[in-house]
């Protein structure tokens, strides 16, 4: 009788994970995240200073997320993990011990940093480590279940702020929150990141029908200058918007993430205004907002079943989400929560999957640039969408408006079907 050991790859496949799932969980157990706002305005702010704060946070993310990719791919994707948590720690000390309008800001700045060293560095890391072995068709059901973990402790760590507050106040959970980021920061510190340039890169299916294509890649900046240079993160930066802009099947993928992820991402903090809306009472309305939430979470888990999609599987799967949510909006109920919830499941699973064309389709050595180039483009995205929101709602009611958001789904499933998948999604799918 003979015993199978698993292979050494596998075993380095599943610690990758395990690193990945143990950074998600602390990274977004913020339990000071449903108490924040509490504290300024305990502080003593105005509704137009936390506004304003609210402002400074989303324009330290735009500001930050190309160049902390491009400091991601020249120096080190995994120190970028290390040092975010570590900022957001600092800005939380922050706010605890020096309470002010001037230190809500900068606890603000560091922690828009964070969020932007993060995006893309991730992706980008998890992704190579997997294509190192032989593993790259993995990344969607790790990737997925990663975000569906991140949904669910955010959930918990809301819950869990409520006694924490009770027994120790702003204090205790200040300190909490912290030690949460130190702890993050160390496990970050065990990702593994093997940084090898490839002079040639095979991508399949962007070659035409049945062929690859073969690309010369000489132009990596790291082999002419030191990797923490300024010529050298230039070149990197340049590499990355270079791809981004000039490589057609990069560039089409890269515009799908925010055209999928924007709207149902926005539309997320509008849920507790429809769940008023429609009428329930108070108390009935974070129940509702938890529904939804499960919805996402069950969307991350979804991902690896989703993986082989095509093109017009994902326009499908797309055009589903579409109608559910508007069968949802316009039901007027709570029980309409129930469709909003699949939808919002649905757009989960085709955020991730969109994330996973997107890897599979970059090919230089610029990957978490090019990946906080689409970072970018959906945080775009998403303020055009409050406008949009804000405006309409002087018209409209909240179930109209979530109703009408079906509309540009269902007419980007439609663009989506009629085109022909060039293959890239599908790089990679049979090596896990």
């Amino acid at each position: 009788m003979s015993i199978t050991l698993p292979r050494a790859s596998d075993a380095r496949v599943r610690r990758l994970a395990a690193t990945l799932y143990a950074y998600t969980f602390l990274d977004d157990f913020t339990l000071l995240y449903p108490l924040y706002a509490l504290l300024f305005a305990d502080t003593g702010l105005s509704t137009a200073e936390i506004s304003s704060l609210l402002a400074i946070w989303s324009l330290t993310s735009l500001v930050m997320e190309i160049p902390s990719g491009a400091w991601a791919d020249t120096v080190s994707r995994r120190l970028l993990l290390v040092l975010a948590p570590l900022l957001a720690g600092a800005g939380y000390a922050l706010w605890f011990l020096l309470p002010s309008y001037g230190a809500f800001a900068v606890g603000f700045v560091l922690w828009g940093t964070s969020g932007a060293l993060q995006s893309g560095s991730l992706e980008a890391l998890v992704y190579t480590e997997l294509e190192r072995e032989d593993a790259a068709g993995r990344y969607a059901g790790i990737m997925g279940r990663a975000r569906a973990l991140g949904t669910g402790v955010v959930m918990a760590a809301t819950a869990l702020a409520v006694p924490l507050f009770a027994a120790g106040g702003y204090s205790l959970v200040g300190v909490a929150s912290v030690l949460v980021c130190i702890v993050c920061a160390a496990v970050a510190a065990a990702f593994p990141e093997h940084r090898t340039h490839r002079p040639r890169r095979t991508r399949r299916g962007t070659g035409g029908p049945g062929g690859d294509l073969t690309e010369d890649r000489d132009d990596d900046p790291g082999e002419d200058a030191e990797a923490s240079s300024p010529r050298a993160y230039l070149g990197m930066l340049r590499a990355g918007l270079r791809e981004a802009r000039g490589d057609r099947a990069v560039r089409r993928a890269l515009l799908l993430v925010p055209a999928v992820a924007a709207l149902w991402g926005s539309l997320e903090e509008y849920v507790p205004l429809l769940a008023a809306d429609v009428g329930v009472a108070t108390e009935t309305v974070p129940l509702l907002v938890l529904l939804i939430s499960a919805g996402v979470a069950a969307g991350g888990f979804l991902v690896a079943a989703g993986s082989r999609l095509t093109l017009r599987g994902l326009a499908v799967l797309l055009a589903a989400g579409a109608v559910a949510l508007g069968a949802g909006a316009a039901a007027g109920n709570a029980l309409g929560f129930f469709a909003i919830a699949a939808a919002f499941c649905v757009f989960q699973t085709s955020t991730v999957l969109v994330d996973v064309r997107l890897q599979n389709t970059i090919a230089g050595p610029a990957r978490a640039t090019v990946t906080s180039v689409a970072g970018l483009a959906t945080d775009v995205a998403c303020l055009g969408v409050y406008g949009v929101y804000a405006a309409a709602s002087a018209v409209a009611g909240h179930g109209m408006i979530f109703a009408l958001s079906a509309v540009p789904y269902l007419l980007l499933a439609l663009f989506l079907a009629s085109r022909r998948d060039s293959g890239a999604a599908a790089r990679g799918a049979g090596s896990g």
